[in-house]
């Protein structure tokens, strides 16, 4: 009698804790019916891993447990679909991962996003599924080794349009419907809460979710997002145009003179000298005061003076690309950010130096707006940019742009997504996340209720840099915001400490809910009361 009120005892908890009984057997013949019916599947291929090593990889964000680390080894169910949509010459890769052992799934689904032109892949899942949730990944139609041109193209001239819309968000959409319907197979019950979480191609892909596919995440996390696709590429590719437009190719030495100058002046404006230019609306650092001045390089050895023309480069940078008629196209990076991201260079000595365009802005522009696997910046005018930039904008804002700010069905079907966004990002400008909640925000001023923006000082693109950083907080923010209802007025997040100030090497304080500024005010620098929402 004993022995059967412990075994109802462990039944009821585990019930209450909301796991599967059982699982089915990690095999084909479990998979069979999985499938969708605008798709015709070429192969499934099913592998049960116990041991599987995770090479100890970080899950940052994704485990609620106070780990930093997943564990090396876990037990996984691979599912592997390979498919085409009938008569569009595609083939997509579907890669699905499940707690191989029932009693290890914590009733959660997770997708994370992938970077650049990797939508996601086999990596994407090993840490959500480490972490106890179902995943699942897909490829967008072409693996991270496939040449730009070799998926991009058609034929030479012309665009591949089913590529690039599986790659934007027709794979994204069939990948988290079958990872789910996988879920339920295995374990006999659909996900309670299903998740979103990425940053760069992945807060884009986010947001792509929220706008076409809104009711299937419970949360999404939408970090540093390349959304304004369409218009931040060419943003992201002005810089290097600009460099020869102004027949000036800097040595990284003397680009990094600029953010070392503009930091020590609006640095303070903040209170803190700390390396964050944290109030960048109250910094009005003219690059052209550096004219004249000696930069001493070290790699490679040499002086060089700063020219006029490397001054109005650097200003073009933070500025932002301007039409020939001299009329606003898109954002240009914070003064802090780093400046040789956009603008690399190779140099032979200072003064000989070769640009560098950022590979995928260049792809951009040379696959999907001049459809030539030749095109080269050199020698575009500044009428031809700005045709590069209405052709991006005319043919692919509906596609790629992905800054639709009708988000109706998403808040309708009870869905949360926190986007955070470094002002020190030095590949996607800052500012451009902002315009975009900005404008969610003119038309819903209820947009809090469902979807929060907090801007991160002194952080690069999805991490790093001395300022505050969020990133392993956010994902259990949202959690807790989904499954608790606990709304996040602020966001936590790590710093480097201010030198002299404090023993520790970091320190934390709690980022602000757009439109609120992070701002110091008095005391301890490395102490999170000294800041406040403003």
């Amino acid at each position: 009698m004993a022995l059967l009120s412990i075994a109802q005892a462990l039944i009821t908890a585990s019930a209450l804790l909301g796991h599967a009984s059982a699982s089915k057997s990690c095999t084909a013949d479990t998979f069979m019916s999985l499938g969708l019916s605008n798709i015709h599947i070429l192969s499934l291929n099913v592998t049960s891993a116990p041991n599987y090593s995770t090479g100890d990889s970080s899950a940052s964000g994704v485990t609620s447990a106070p780990i930093s680390r997943i564990p090396p080894m876990v037990d996984i169910c691979f599912i592997t679909l390979q498919y085409t949509h009938p008569g569009q010459n595609d083939v997509v890769n579907t890669y699905i991962g499940l707690p191989l052992n029932a009693s290890d799934w914590n009733t959660r689904f997770l997708m994370d996003g992938g970077g650049g032109w990797t939508a996601g892949g086999l990596d994407e899942i090993i840490a959500p599924i480490a972490s106890g949730y179902s995943s699942s990944s897909t490829d967008g139609g072409h693996n991270s080794t496939t040449s730009t041109a070799d998926w991009g193209f058609m034929s030479e001239g012309n665009t591949n349009w089913p590529a690039l819309w599986d790659f934007s968000s027709v794979a994204l959409g069939e990948a988290a419907t079958l990872g789910k319907m996988a879920t339920e197979i295995y374990f006999g019950s659909a996900p309670k809460y299903s998740y979103w979480n990425g940053c760069s191609t992945g807060g884009r892909q986010g947001h792509m979710m929220a706008q076409r596919f809104p009711t299937y995440f419970d949360g999404i996390v939408a970090g540093s997002p390349a959304i304004n696709w369409d218009r931040f590429q060419l943003a992201e590719y002005w810089p290097a145009f600009l460099a020869q437009l102004l027949d000036t190719q800097p040595p990284a030495c003397v680009l990094d003179a600029f953010s070392d100058a503009a930091i020590e002046a609006c640095d303070l404006l903040d209170g803190v000298k700390d390396g964050i230019i944290s109030l960048p609306g109250q910094c009005h650092f003219e690059a052209s005061s550096l004219v004249g001045q000696t930069v001493n390089c070290s790699d490679p050895n040499g002086q060089i003076i700063i020219t006029d023309n490397i001054a109005e480069l650097v200003k073009g940078m933070w500025e932002g690309p301007i039409s020939l008629e001299d009329q606003f196209e898109w954002y240009g990076l914070n003064y802090d950010a780093d400046l040789t991201s956009l603008l690399a260079t190779t140099c032979t000595s200072v003064h000989n130096c070769t640009v560098i365009p950022f590979s995928i802005s260049a792809d951009w522009a040379r696959i999907f707006l001049a459809r030539n696997s030749s095109f080269s910046v050199q020698g575009l005018t500044r009428q031809d940019f700005d045709d590069l930039f209405r052709e991006s904008v005319d043919q692919y804002a509906s596609i790629i742009g992905t800054h639709n700010t009708d988000l109706t069905g998403f808040k309708l079907a009870g869905g949360k997504m926190i986007t955070w966004h470094g002002m020190q990002d030095e590949l996607i400008p800052t500012n451009g996340t902002v315009d975009y909640y900005t404008r969610v925000m003119g038309r819903d001023p209820t947009v809090a209720d469902y979807y929060r923006f907090f801007l991160a000082p002194g952080v690069a693109h999805c991490g790093g840099g001395p300022g505050f950083d969020p990133s392993d907080t956010v994902f259990e923010t949202l959690r807790v915001w989904v499954e608790n209802g606990t709304v996040p007025d602020t966001l936590g997040a790590i710093a480097t400490a201010v030198a002299g100030s404090n023993s520790s090497a970091t320190r934390t304080a709690d980022l602000c809910l757009y439109p609120k500024v992070f701002t110091y005010v008095g005391g301890d620098p490395n102490d999170a009361s000294s800041f406040s929402c403003i």
